[in-house]
């Protein structure tokens, strides 16, 4: 039985118990709300970011031009024209005169 000398102090420990029953159940609500907004911020983010893009296979490589590969190709000048057509009188194109 408690009596007049030990009430107070079982009282005390009452309600030291109690205290930190109610800081433990604040701290785990804290945390649990917080995690929620957390939560909520990604799926929000996720909701307003594009999708990825689909993977695009590698081009494939391109040897190097040699000298043979040259032999054949178009001569031209310095601005794309092709001299052998100005030197026949063709009128070169916007792109060939440079403009």
């Amino acid at each position: 039985m408690l009596g007049p000398e030990k009430l107070p102090r079982v009282v005390s420990e009452i309600g030291r118990w109690v205290g930190r029953a109610r800081a433990m159940a604040r701290q785990f609500r804290e945390q649990l709300e917080e995690e929620v907004q957390v939560e909520q911020a990604r799926k929000a983010q996720a909701a307003t970011t594009p999708p990825p893009l689909p993977a695009v296979p590698p081009l494939p490589a391109v040897p190097p031009l040699t000298a043979a590969a040259t032999e054949d190709a178009h001569p031209t000048d310095a601005t794309g024209a092709d001299p052998a057509a100005i030197r026949a009188g063709a009128t070169p194109s916007p792109d060939e005169r440079g403009t």
